[in-house]
């Protein structure tokens, strides 16, 4: 939040101590792994409010820029994530990107910051302030992001043709591995310590603001295509035998809850 601004219900962090979420947990059985989805996000009715009230990800409420996510360039996580965008790309015209010159003319990719392990990490470049793809308020064909409009105007999934953390957020799929080789794989809610260092300095997170839990279909189904991708269609199926069984209901998620209480 932005220094001197006032806080508003159901938008500011949440307490590590409120954060308080169920989770499934079940075995597989071609491999050595255990899956574990957060329940209490999945049940919810979030959904992504860009443009209907999302304020963005930078120090201040930024609605009326209409950039969501798209204040810095998208990380892709290998080289199939770049190439799947640059096949996207041979299909996007001046039409539908405002700055498709500019990516023509100078790349739409640039070097970001190597990560931890000091691996070299590629992005999309940021004109004029934010990702190169995303087209701004006013431009004929949409605000948001070109390549999402590009596969809905060609009928096609919008996962399909963008960065991978692009369709994934606010969906994130991690894994981790004991010392006996087992893995873990948690399929929960993307939250401000994901983005590193600079989450904290959002004015605003939408898994935190209770206007964004006002979607007509619960995460696990209105995000289906989403979870499919990141999981499989096994996997996928047992977790909502799981999750719809009848005898339980997992806890609300916090930020509903504070919402209910009215706390500030």
């Amino acid at each position: 939040m932005a220094s001197g601004e006032p806080s508003r219900p159901g938008t500011e962090p949440v307490d590590d101590i409120d954060d308080i979420h169920e989770w499934i947990s079940f075995g597989d059985s071609t491999e050595d792994r255990t899956w574990m989805f957060d329940a209490t996000y999945l049940r919810s009715n979030h959904r992504c409010i860009y443009g209907d009230g999302c304020q963005g990800i930078l120090d201040g409420d930024a609605t009326e820029l209409a950039q969501g996510c798209c204040s810095y360039g998208a990380h892709f996580v290998d080289d199939e994530d770049v190439q799947n965008v640059v096949r996207a790309f041979t299909r996007l015209d001046a039409e539908v990107m405002q700055f498709h010159s500019k990516a023509v003319k100078k790349g739409f990719l640039a070097a970001g910051d190597d990560a931890d392990d000091g691996t070299p990490v590629t992005t999309t470049r940021v004109v004029e302030d934010a990702c190169i793809f995303l087209n701004r308020p006013g431009f004929p064909a949409g605000a948001g992001c070109s390549l999402h409009i590009a596969a809905m105007r060609a009928g096609e999934r919008p996962l399909d043709w963008k960065p991978n953390v692009c369709w994934q957020v606010p969906i994130r799929l991690e894994h981790s591995t004991d010392d006996e080789g087992h893995v873990i794989s948690r399929l929960r809610e993307w939250k401000r310590r994901d983005w590193g260092e600079g989450g904290r300095e959002f004015h605003w997170w939408c898994t935190e603001a209770t206007e964004a839990f006002s979607g007509s279909d619960p995460v696990y189904i209105a995000s289906r295509d989403e979870i499919v991708e990141l999981v499989g269609q096994e996997v996928y199926d047992r977790m909502v035998t799981q999750i719809e069984r009848a005898d339980w209901v997992p806890v609300a998620h916090p930020t509903v809850r504070r919402g209910d209480t009215g706390r500030t």
